[in-house]
Order: C-alpha cells, then sequence, then structure tokens
C-alpha cells in the first residue's frame, strides 16, 4: 500500500488520500448476501485487477480518509477504524496498532493542525481516529478540531448505546433495521467528543455549514448516512462514505452490503447519488474502494460506469 498519494484538486481546494488499512481477499458473496451465483463473470469485465483478483475469485478494499485542504481550513473526512479499538464483532479491526498519525504527519499535518473532522456516519470504520487512548482514557486524537455530524446518527447511537432513549428513531421510512452498529463504538469514539465540547451535531439536508461544503442525505447505510458534498470554483466533489463499498455496486445498485442497516434505503440512496454523481460530473472520493479510491460515474443506456481518476 502507498501511504503518499496523489492529490486531487477541486478548484482552490486540495483532496488527498491517507491509508489505513488495505482489505484484499474480500468474499463476494459474503460482502454482498444478495449476489447471485455467476454475477462477477459478467460484471469481471469492468473491474480492474486492482479491485478484483481473478486467479482467487475475490474482492479487494481499502480503509482510508480524506485530507481535505479548503478555505484555509485542513479537513478530514472520516477517521478510519483508529488503534487499540475493543471491536471483538470485527476480529480485522480489533486492537490495531497502526501508523496512521504518521501518514498524516507525512502528508504535512500534525493532529492539532486538523480544523474540521466530517462524519459520513457512525460507524466503527469511519470514526475511530476520533479519540486515541491516553492513559486509559479515550480522548480527542484532533484536540482543535470542530467533529461534525448528524444529529440524527448521534442520538440513535447514543440510545443504542444505553444513553438517552430516542423513541422516534428509526424513522418508519427507512423500514426496519437488519442489523445494528458495533457495540463499544459510540462509547469509545463518540461519547469522548460530545464530553469533550468538540461535537457540532447537525441535520443532514443539503446546507454548507462552511462556504462550499455540506451534507447530503443517504440513508440506508445507516441510519442518517450523509454523502459530503464540496464545491469550489465551478467544480465539484462527492465523499460518498458507505454509500458503495466496491465499484461492482456502481454497475449493480441494487447489491446491498452485509453492513447495511435499512437495505431498500440504501438502494434508493445509491441510486440517487450515482444519478446525482453523474449528472453534475463530481470527482467521486469513496471510503473503500481500492486502487486510487477516486473516480467518476458516467451513465450509460444500460446502466452506470466507474472510471478510477
Amino acid at each position: 500500500m502507498q501511504h503518499l498519494n496523489k492529490t486531487y484538486q477541486i478548484g482552490a481546494a486540495t483532496v488527498t488520500r491517507i491509508d489505513e488499512i488495505p482489505l484484499p481477499n474480500v468474499v463476494p458473496s459474503v460482502l454482498y448476501p444478495d449476489l447471485e451465483a455467476g454475477a462477477l463473470e459478467h460484471y469481471e469485465r469492468f473491474l480492474g485487477h486492482g479491485s478484483y483478483d481473478r486467479n482467487t475469485g475475490t474482492l479487494t478494499e481499502s480503509v482510508h480518509t480524506w485530507l481535505v485542504r479548503f478555505s484555509g481550513y485542513t479537513i478530514l473526512v472520516d477517521t478510519g477504524v483508529g488503534n487499540g479499538k475493543t471491536l471483538p464483532a470485527a476480529p480485522q479491526f480489533d486492537h490495531l496498532d497502526l501508523p496512521y498519525l504518521d501518514r498524516l504527519l507525512a502528508a504535512g499535518v500534525q493532529p492539532e493542525d486538523v480544523d474540521f473532522v466530517l462524519m459520513t456516519h457512525v460507524h466503527a470504520d469511519h470514526v475511530g481516529w476520533n479519540t486515541r487512548d491516553e492513559d486509559g482514557l479515550w480522548v480527542p486524537t484532533f484536540s482543535n478540531a470542530k467533529y461534525i455530524f448528524s444529529r440524527t446518527e448521534q442520538r440513535y447511537n447514543a440510545s443504542l448505546s444505553g444513553y438517552k432513549q430516542a423513541a422516534d428513531l428509526p424513522p418508519p421510512r427507512l423500514g426496519g433495521p437488519v442489523r445494528q452498529p458495533a457495540s463499544n463504538v459510540y462509547d469509545q469514539s463518540v461519547a469522548p467528543i460530545i464530553k469533550s465540547g468538540l461535537a457540532e451535531m447537525i441535520d443532514v439536508n443539503g446546507t454548507e455549514f462552511l462556504d462550499g461544503i455540506s451534507f447530503l442525505p443517504t440513508p440506508g447505510h445507516s441510519v442518517d448516512h450523509a454523502s459530503i458534498r464540496l464545491r469550489s470554483g465551478g467544480q465539484e466533489a462527492l465523499f460518498l462514505g458507505d454509500v458503495m463499498h466496491h465499484p461492482l455496486q456502481v454497475y449493480r445498485p441494487d447489491l446491498r452490503s452485509v453492513y447495511c442497516e435499512f437495505p431498500e434505503a440504501s438502494r434508493a440512496s445509491r441510486r440517487w447519488i450515482l444519478s446525482y454523481a453523474s449528472e453534475s460530473h463530481a470527482l467521486c472520493f469513496t471510503s473503500h474502494f481500492a486502487e486510487s479510491s477516486a473516480g467518476c460515474v458516467t451513465r450509460g443506456t444500460d446502466g452506470f460506469r466507474w472510471q478510477f481518476a
């Protein structure tokens, strides 16, 4: 895995991937429980060798975050898994010890330089570096940052973790959840941020919280999953979070991942964001695609297509 990555320009903004964990050898039928036998034989021609291993029949993914420099601010979009987190339900993420902060430093950023942390949703592999262990306590990693995320995500996860109940969540329009977020995540990676006074919860409705940056509603993978839009100089970028996990879903937006909490809503959000991305010509920054992890969506007569940038 490369730790010094290409920097993309979106108007006056720059975007750089900061790597955390490579995820090779992902079994397609495990990631996508509704994937029919033989489907990959049809779609493999659209998948690069860095995303699909034809010898083993497995997919390749990645866990990484995005460093954005824009309007004088240093911004992180999502924060990966983090070190030392207790995640028994996800053994590959349990009690990691990885040089993520060294990789961030190699990109010229100290933790105290970060002004904003933007979270697409509250799942273990997107909020982990919010905090780090200091003498047995979870403390904010980015001590000068404002952590921006969905108020609904906060309330729902707090309720599931035994804090104040949220009887109105999940909203009926999402349908019943087929799974819940991993335990411990809220306690380890979100509650300490709120306690420290660094959290700022927002309504995910497309309103700009900073000039040029807004959270677009793409619920389903989680209760209030957001895709983050950046506009600058007539150009547009989308940080897609987990609305998709692999390029295969561009070609098959009907496929839910095993991690999606509200499958039907996740399908609707995926189709919407693919349509929006193709129409707006946005550069898309993904959370789990391998290769460059960035690319563009186009629409053809038979569906959507993905091209890595």
